[in-house]
């Protein structure tokens, strides 16, 4: 189990992702939008530059929704690759079998 200040800190970065994401947007189109005047993209730019480091999406880590661990995740189902084999073992991942040879 992840330490559940990692975990809230995640969390708390999805929100500002979330929060953030149509004016980071918007801020960058403008940057790099070469019609502009070169004042006007650079205001663009230093206005980016404002917005917190944690809105970054790359600043969120994908994590195991049941136990919270970083490492070894799968994004189709949303888990470790632990808790994968445990509930792939139990049956209770439809369509997933063990494979064997």
């Amino acid at each position: 189990m992840a330490k559940l200040s990692s975990i809230n800190k995640n969390e708390r970065r999805k929100k500002l992702v979330e929060k953030y994401a149509v004016k980071i947007a918007a801020l960058k189109a403008k940057a790099n939008d070469k019609s502009l005047d070169e004042t006007e993209r650079l205001i663009a730019r230093l206005k980016l530059a404002e917005v917190p480091r944690n809105a970054n999406p790359t600043r969120v880590r994908n994590r195991c929704n049941t136990t919270g661990r970083p490492r070894g995740y799968y994004r189709k189902f949303g888990l470790c690759r632990i808790e994968l084999r445990d509930l792939g073992n139990k049956g209770l991942i439809p369509g997933l079998t063990k494979s064997s040879w």
